[in-house]
């Protein structure tokens, strides 16, 4: 019930912190001649974080000419594969929820909806561990790429002690950390619900009744032996000890002799 209720909210806060971020960085250029300087210079990135394709423009404080830029790295490979497997944990999971409502007997019907689904929580663990692993790698790279001194290091203006280059704001990467957050807790989730999709499953069922066998057999062989031995010897040895005494019969037999002996003396 927690996987049915929790696993779509989670995939999407997941996919939506990361596939709908879009944020930017302002920097200033205070050169030694004013007229050449630009104090707000913008630079806007967004998802899927392609910062090798972000271009701006900055002074050189040599005149008019002004200096293209771009941002370095690429983490768009991770970030698409971190929103990919959190869209389809998304749909697979509401597909889940309608199967075990409304079609629970066709689900158990021939041990395949188990089997499925279990196979495919495996799946999904692995990928959501994959992803919010390398996703998270490739948030350090953006973090790097769009940090205002390393930005600041790319202007040929900013090499020169006279001018004044400095960070106006930098991005704000808050709803990227909760993608990263979120993408572990999916894979937590995901990852502890396998044991109870494989109880659902023919394969646990019938590991049970494997181990039950044995003990079946080991429980019926003691009632056979130790119980038959504790009959027989209630039978067998009180019997012996019985058979130590003398009869009434024969004790009478024996006592007869003397009696006749005296009648013939």
């Amino acid at each position: 019930m927690c996987m049915v209720i929790f696993a779509p909210l989670f995939a999407i806060f997941a996919f939506a912190t990361c596939g709908g971020y879009s944020g930017g960085l302002r920097l200033s250029v205070d050169c030694v001649n004013k007229t050449e300087s630009n104090l707000s210079i913008d630079i806007a990135f967004a998802y899927p974080f392609r910062l090798h394709q972000v271009t701006f423009e900055v002074p050189t404080c040599e005149g008019k000419e002004r200096q293209k830029l771009a941002l370095t790295g690429d983490s768009s490979s991770s970030a698409e594969f971190f929103v990919t497997v959190a869209v389809f944990a998304f749909l697979y999971s509401l597909a889940a929820t309608v199967v075990y409502i409304f079609f629970q007997n066709k689900y158990r019907e021939n041990n395949r909806g188990p089997l499925v689904d279990f196979i495919v929580t495996v799946v999904f663990s692995f990928l959501w561990l994959v992803g919010s692993s390398a996703w998270a790698k490739g948030l350090s790279d953006v973090k790097v790429a769009t940090d205002p001194k390393e930005v600041l290091l790319l202007m040929s203006a900013c090499k020169q002690p006279s001018n004044k280059c400095m960070a106006v704001h930098s991005p704000v990467m808050s709803s990227l950390n909760t993608s990263v957050v979120f993408g572990f807790l999916n894979f937590i989730l995901w990852a502890g619900n396998i044991w109870f999709v494989f109880k659902e499953t023919g394969w646990h069922s019938s590991g049970q009744r494997y181990l039950s066998d044995p003990m079946e057999k080991h429980s019926g062989s003691y009632n056979h032996g130790g119980y038959n031995q504790d009959s027989y010897g209630s039978s067998g040895g009180y019997g012996r000890q019985a058979s130590l005494g003398p009869s009434s019969d024969e004790f009478g037999q024996q006592s007869s002799g003397p009696a006749s002996f005296t009648n013939q003396i």
